[in-house]
């Protein structure tokens, strides 16, 4: 078990300065296993270090002279073990020199988001690699990984390496593929899901199969773009003004719970007995100050139509939209939740502590047709259950287009249970008319014209997000309507 996966680190041209790092590679490995991505544990380590460690923590250079490797009788490939490895240097040494690992350093990714590089990079070697080999997960020891080159060339030896060099081949036939795909990575993607989206630590298969998913939607790079657009706005640092919870002076009554220094001083006039006898019996008075009761906090439910007339502009300004939402509100210490629909209301994706579910919005695709009514007779139920478990504050944010037809009695069953906030996104010769407007709390209308203008789109979502998460909804429907130029900058 040993012998296999570690024995074959002595093919590799990268070496970390650092046992941890190696013990890192090896978490990759077993991921990827995982996910169904089967290539030698060499392999894995010497790229996935590229793009995680500085060069400061590694060198690069044959590990074991391809010379001292003892060849395997029965494997012919063995005789091309030297120039096997020369050609596998090269081509490590030239993604290394690469802007995009560069890039991928500095971001400084998590081992998630790693593991998903990986597979996305190497995924094509895997389907070349004719080996089939039944790849098995290294050892997650580190003290096995402590001066370990001087066993390597043993370690080697103690098994048949023929696997591992079809592996090489596979890759020499792959390299200007591997290469092309090296340049194609979206990092901007990486640096969002690196700054909102889960923890590294929190990944399982399922959230690797996410990312996996958003890295592969083809809307994926102008959604990240828009809301890295965004989240310098969304991210400033404001000021506001909010009165205490406890009254800064004088006391508003008699009470049995208190401090010391708030007890009531006719309390002393008692004998030692008797006062003690009161105080295990809780029976000293304290004087008490008068204190606000706090509110709790309000869930934001994110509804972000995902139907198919939601596709191209509409599609990218609603879900960069939720994500700099989401943000806002969970800077705002509130509890935050998106959920899509189309003919069908999915399950709900539940932020966790600052973290968004970024992939998961990044990567859903809806393709079952719409049925508003089905929808949202769903919501309002499950709404209703919540409200009657938690009674707290219900905000949904609905984000959709503008030919949305909700029976009106459905929007008058939400609101029993929820304040509601519309953000209708209209066509090029769309206009917006629903039986149900006068229902919302507030809505905002978002036009064509706005959002064919990178400028105006942007400032068009930062006023949203400021009127719908800034502060408590009003009794009264309003309407903020963005259009070229922003309601924000006409006077």
């Amino acid at each position: 078990m040993v012998a296999g996966p570690l024995g074959g680190l002595a093919l590799s041209v990268v070496k970390p300065l650092a046992p941890m790092l190696a013990l890192r590679a090896a978490r990759w490995q077993a991921d990827l296993l995982r996910l169904g991505v089967r290539l030698p544990f060499f392999m894995v380590h010497d790229i996935g270090l590229l793009y995680a460690a500085e060069s400061e923590q590694r060198t690069l250079g044959p590990r074991v002279v391809p010379e001292n490797l003892g060849s395997d009788p029965g494997a012919p490939i063995a005789l091309r073990t030297p120039a096997l490895m020369r050609m596998y240097e090269e081509f490590i040494r030239e993604l290394e020199r690469g802007e995009q690992s560069h890039r991928a350093r500095s971001l400084r990714l998590g081992d998630a988001l790693l593991v998903v590089l990986l597979a996305r990079l190497l995924g094509g070697v895997a389907e070349r690699d004719t080996s089939r080999a039944a790849w098995v997960a290294p050892p997650l020891d580190l003290d096995l990984y402590r001066d370990l080159d001087a066993q390597l060339p043993a370690l080697y030896a103690a098994r048949g390496r023929a696997m591992e060099l079809q592996s090489l081949a596979a890759l020499e036939r792959s390299r200007l593929h591997l290469l092309t795909a090296a340049d194609a990575v979206d990092l901007d993607t990486l640096r969002l899901l690196g700054m909102l989206g889960p923890e590294s630590g929190a990944a399982g298969a399922l959230a690797h199969v996410d990312l996996l998913a958003a890295l592969g939607s083809p809307a994926t790079n102008d959604i990240v773009n828009f809301s890295l657009q965004l989240l310098p706005s969304i991210l400033e640092t404001r000021r506001t003004h909010a009165a205490g919870t406890h009254a800064s002076d004088g006391y508003a009554g008699v009470g049995t719970k208190g401090s010391i220094d708030s007890m009531v001083l006719s309390e002393l006039a008692w004998d030692d007995d008797e006062l003690a006898r009161r105080f295990i019996e809780n029976e000293v008075l304290y004087y008490a100050r008068e204190e606000a009761r706090e509110e709790s906090r309000r869930l934001h439910y994110v509804l972000v139509d995902g139907s198919a007339s939601m596709r191209g502009d509409r599609q990218i300004f609603a879900r960069g939209l939720a994500i700099a939402l989401g943000k806002r509100v969970l800077l705002s210490g509130e509890e935050v939740l998106f959920r899509f629909f189309d003919s069908r209301l999915y399950e709900p994706h539940r932020a966790r502590g600052s973290h968004l579910p970024v992939a998961q919005i990044l990567g859903f695709r809806g393709e079952r047709g719409r049925n508003p009514a089905r929808v949202f007779a769903q919501l309002a139920t499950e709404l209703a259950l919540l409200k009657s478990r938690e009674p707290r504050d219900i905000v949904v944010h609905l984000l959709t287009h503008a030919a949305l037809h909700v029976p009106r009695q459905l929007i008058a069953d939400l609101k029993v249970s929820a304040h509601v906030f519309g953000v209708f996104i209209l066509p090029s010769d769309g206009v917006l008319d629903l039986d149900y407007l006068d229902l919302l709390d507030q809505q905002a209308v978002v036009d064509h014209a706005t959002l064919t203008k990178e400028t105006a789109r942007a400032q068009a979502a930062v006023e949203i997000v400021g009127n719908a998460a800034g502060g408590p909804p009003s009794r009264a429907s309003r309407e903020v309507r963005t259009s070229l130029p922003p309601a924000s900058l006409r006077r």
